[in-house]
């Protein structure tokens, strides 16, 4: 099993909305893509949260294929849409783990 995870620091004037449209928009369209069979979206605690709180968004692929296959097919579009979006209130790095 992989996760695919994606940590988010956003900004404060914009972080409600972010939460609200990661939670009813953003994460069920990068699960129906088909490549991650569930996902979970958590606050880091503990954390400096001056500029705004961090979020962690992980998303569990059962194989490398079906990661590889989100990132060569739908990654892009959803990057940019976030952008588009969101534009430079947030901050945003990606990593890629095995659960051992």
């Amino acid at each position: 099993m992989l996760i695919y995870n994606v940590t988010t620091k956003v900004e404060w004037p914009v972080a409600e909305e972010w939460l609200q449209w990661m939670q009813e928009k953003h994460i069920p369209e990068i699960l129906a893509t088909g490549c991650f069979e569930k996902h979970q979206l958590l606050r880091l605690l503990e954390i400096d949260e001056e500029e705004g709180p961090t979020y962690a968004a992980q998303y569990y692929a059962t194989s490398k294929d079906d990661f590889d296959m989100y990132i060569a097919k739908h990654s892009n579009a959803f990057r940019a849409e976030s952008f588009s979006k969101w534009g430079n209130k947030f901050i945003a790095y990606r990593s890629l783990m095995l659960v051992v």
